[in-house]
């Protein structure tokens, strides 16, 4: 179970010693038995505006941190009082008061950086404290300060062990309260009356303009726009009579003006239901461990000069702001071009046009964004860096041309090897066929988009790679044609004499068939013959035998005819001899 830790009083966390600011052993120790989850408090303010009366409130106590009633500041450095939180079970609620700003005393303009810097960066909830009402001043000096804690939260992000992406902004910034205490203004504007929260956004509203002045004017608002995403502002009224300000740890509340108290709740209920748990980048909780971590890594990281000194308050905050111009301007070119720049680019001209686009994009970035730039430098280092960055893409791209190709190479050509390895093209002939597939497979390659500016050299660099394998390819494509070409001949004469041995049986074959068709055909007529033959005899023997037949019925035919004759002139002969009897009788 986690102990409980029970702090009577506060005690000072970090000790500001002679403008040496050094951590307190026994704070840290609290801190180290301290596992709850921490939701911490800072505030800061110029000194005697009653921050440590806001922090006692916080405690639930009237007495506590140290409550001055003289022009002598009472806090020295940063004191820190852990109590239970009471809105939150198993939180611990840590409030830091710190040291006030512009102790004249004291007059270290660089110290009191250094304390607002490291208030910001240890706070989940951080209260600006400061007197009647926003002015110019304050929000430049709350602008510094948010930048000089920016650039300490850089420098001391590879000593915080465990933290990922420690340079993440969001993940540092605090929710920001600011409260203004002896508040005189009515909160009003054209007319109509206005929140406090909305006084605090007009105050950080932007001018329109693009000139110096306005730039100007916008500059710090901007940045603790950014800085501080989450705002809110409570107005206090004076407390009580100014005589009676000294005893202001004892006064009960009824002897307090009504509306002071009122407002103290009203801040005090925000603080206890909306301040957040400190979180680190990577969603991690700080407990005392790890606030104590955070305390001695940005202590070392002050303790050796890492921060610029405010000797000349504006040239260090046109130092942070230019080198934050120029972070954001190679940031905003390094966005553009990975957005646009698909490497390789197919022509170095392609990839120049974008670099001037997102150059000339980068610049105006930086003038937006840069101030008091004075000769220059800072955007003379920026062209520095983008020149850097054309030639590193220049690079980048030539080398990704050269992957792209390579790839490409590989993907197109190796089955082609593959093929050569197995023997494919060892053979007669097999040389024109792998320069003829070569050249289909370079007319593929060349179809192929977004080679880049190394297409051409990839490709003759693996041609001449693969110059010996196809030399090889040719003296054995030389060797075996040759040698087909003496198999082919020895073939061809085989192949004719057997063609002629073949035609020879042939001839043979057709004299033995002729042969014997004339046998057959001499056969034949032999045979013919003696058919004719007999068939003559035949006919001769018919022709007799028609010729007597013939001869013997002409000879019947003339019998006939002369026995006829001889019967009609015997007819005559009878009828005369009747012609005579008749002729006798009649004489």
């Amino acid at each position: 179970m986690t102990p409980k830790i029970y702090m009577p009083a506060p005690v000072c966390l970090i000790e500001n010693n002679g403008g040496q600011l050094l951590a307190n052993q026994e704070a840290l120790e609290i801190l180290s038995a301290t596992r709850n989850p921490l939701v911490v408090v800072a505030i800061v303010g110029l000194y005697r505006t009653g921050k440590s009366y806001l922090m006692n409130k916080l405690a639930g106590k009237n007495k506590g941190f140290s409550i001055g009633s003289t022009v002598q500041s009472h806090t020295k450095g940063i004191w820190m009082w852990c109590v239970p939180h009471p809105k939150k079970p198993n939180h611990t609620l840590v409030l830091l008061d710190t040291e006030g700003l512009g102790d004249v005393e004291k007059g270290d303009k660089n110290n009191d950086a250094q304390i607002f810097a490291l208030a910001i960066l240890l706070s989940s909830t951080f209260v600006y404290n400061t007197m009647n009402k926003i002015d110019q001043k304050a929000i430049d000096l709350l602008h510094y300060v948010t930048e000089l804690s920016n650039l300490l939260r850089k420098v001391s992000s590879p000593d915080l062990e465990g933290v990922e992406d420690a340079t993440n902004l969001q993940s540092f910034c605090p929710d920001f309260v600011w409260t203004l205490r002896d508040f005189f203004l009515t909160l009003e504007k054209d007319g109509q009356d206005i929140t406090a929260d909305e006084y605090l956004e007009n105050s950080l509203r932007l001018k329109q303009g693009t000139n110096e002045s306005v730039k100007n004017f916008n500059l710090p608002r901007l940045c603790i726009k950014e800085f501080f995403p989450i705002r809110k502002c409570f107005i206090f009224d004076s407390p009580t009579y100014r005589k009676k300000l000294a005893q202001l740890e004892t006064l009960p509340n009824d002897e307090l003006d009504p509306e002071f108290v009122q407002q103290v709740a009203g801040f005090c209920s925000h603080i206890f239901n909306h301040s957040n748990t400190k979180t680190l980048p990577g969603g991690i909780k700080v407990n005392g461990p790890y606030l104590k971590s955070l305390v001695l890594t940005y202590i070392n990281a002050i303790s050796r000069g890492d921060l610029p000194c405010m000797e000349n308050s504006v040239l260090t905050l046109a130092q942070i702001k230019n080198s934050a111009a120029v972070k954001k301007a190679i940031d905003h070119y390094d966005q553009q071009m990975s957005q646009k720049v698909q490497l390789p680019t197919e022509t170095v001209h392609e990839l120049l046009d974008l670099h001037r686009e997102s150059e000339r994009e980068a610049t105006e970035v930086f003038m937006k964004n840069s101030f008091k730039d004075m000769d220059q430098k800072f955007q003379k280092e920026l062209e520095t860096l983008l020149e850097v960055k054309k030639d590193d893409l220049y690079k980048q791209n030539m080398e990704a041309s050269s992957c792209r190709c390579s790839v490409l190479l590989r993907a197109i050509f190796g089955p082609l090897e593959n093929d050569v390895r197995q023997g494919i093209y060892s053979k007669p002939g097999g040389h024109h066929l792998l320069v003829q597939k070569t050249e289909e497979l370079k007319a593929k390659y060349y179809q192929e988009p977004r080679k880049g500016m190394q297409a051409e050299r990839a490709l003759q660099e693996y041609l001449q790679s693969r110059q010996s394998t196809t030399d090889a390819i040719l003296q054995i494509d030389l060797a075996l044609t040759v040698r087909q070409k003496e198999i082919e001949e020895a073939n061809r004469k085989a192949q004719a004499a057997k063609i002629v041995a073949q035609r020879l049986e042939t001839i043979q074959r057709h004299n033995q068939q002729m042969m014997m068709q004339r046998e057959r055909l001499y056969q034949e007529q032999i045979r013919q013959i003696q058919i004719f033959r007999e068939y003559q005899l035949q006919q001769q023997q018919r022709a007799l035998e028609r010729r007597f037949q013939e001869e013997a019925e002409n000879l019947n035919r003339e019998i006939e005819t002369e026995r006829r004759s001889l019967q009609n002139e015997i007819q005559d002969l009878q009828r005369n001899v009747v012609s005579l009897d008749d002729t006798c009788i009649l004489l």
